[in-house]
């Protein structure tokens, strides 16, 4: 069966936001097949977006009733954002959502789940210039807003407007596999993953590869050598860099050191092995990079919880 998403466009939706999970969701195939029927609807059937126009939805709340997760994007909507209280008739229709369905939020339509008490005693992030108020209409909710999103199983949510993204393609690979999750970021011409880990970049300056001290060239040059050992000096002797610049650089670049980054992409490199190929687990890991098959059953279980093998089996399950 398909997998039913109803995107909830609340009146003042945020124009970024919207369109992300039918880009992302719904340009996922499989043998040519859509995995995903993705719905936009509004409580009402015209709203209003944040970028300065109006949409006429082709679905109203009955498209709720029948999805398999409900995605609220990012809203000004005035009594959610302003006193974290639902109006009458957005509580009306969430009430439609079945008890089975997955709850996915995009930026600040993390007020709305909260508003709804789906998020209370559970961890969630938003965007980082709205924490302040969501914590204090929402002290019941275990806000991060230092990560990109928030993986809860049967609820998600996500930071600020590109995280959103992340988000999208974090869930395409956990319901299907990096191989379809890498199909669409390369439609989509977006990064294929980014940790849900990752910082926000608050504040941070934008860094230019064109200038003097910029570090893409090295993680390019990591990703074709993940088989191989790789230390912090050779990372730093492909930008021509000290190891102590080429660190401050890359932390200000990535969010994160050197050392966490490496370890994500070889860990991404071996699930994808994992879920494409018949190798045994230790060649797995070596050709990961993680070097031993108890060391990848180690970060594999710290990470997802589960074992190399047993996540071999949950995706050939899948697929």
């Amino acid at each position: 069966m398909v997998h039913r998403v109803a995107v909830l466009a609340l009146d003042a939706v945020v124009g970024f936001d919207l369109p992300m999970a039918s880009q992302i969701l719904g340009e996922a195939r499989r043998n040519g097949e859509p995995l995903y029927d993705v719905r936009v609807c509004g409580v009402q059937r015209s709203v209003r977006v944040t970028s300065g126009y109006r949409l006429e939805l082709d679905h109203g709340p009955e498209a709720l009733a029948e999805a398999d997760t409900v995605i609220v994007p990012g809203t000004h909507c005035v009594p959610v954002r302003r006193d974290g209280v639902l109006p009458p008739e957005v509580a009306e229709a969430l009430a439609l959502v079945p008890a089975r369905a997955r709850w996915m939020s995009i930026c600040s339509g993390a007020f709305v789940l909260a508003a709804a008490g789906r998020l209370d005693g559970r961890r969630a992030t938003t965007h980082w210039a709205r924490a302040a108020d969501f914590r204090r209409l929402f002290p019941a909710v275990e806000l991060d807003e230092d990560v990109l999103f928030v993986d809860e199983g049967d609820l998600l949510t996500s930071a600020g407007l590109a995280a959103g993204i992340d988000l999208c393609l974090h869930v395409l690979r956990r319901d299907h596999g990096s191989d379809v999750a890498n199909a669409v970021a390369r439609y989509s011409v977006v990064a294929p993953w980014r940790d849900g880990g990752q910082a926000q970049f608050i504040d941070a300056p934008v860094p230019d590869d064109r200038a003097d001290g910029g570090t893409a060239a090295a993680r390019a040059w990591a990703l074709a050598h993940l088989a191989e050992p790789i230390a912090v000096a050779d990372l730093a002797a492909a930008c021509a860099m000290s190891v102590r610049t080429f660190t401050r650089r890359f932390r200000a670049e990535t969010g994160r050191s050197p050392a966490a980054w490496l370890l994500a992409q070889r860990l991404a490199h071996a699930r994808h092995l994992l879920e494409t190929t018949t190798l045994p687990v230790d060649r797995v890991a070596a050709g990961s990079g993680l070097g031993s098959a108890s060391s990848l059953r180690a970060h594999l279980g710290a990470t997802l919880g589960m074992s190399p093998l047993a996540y071999r089996r949950q995706w050939a399950e899948t697929a």
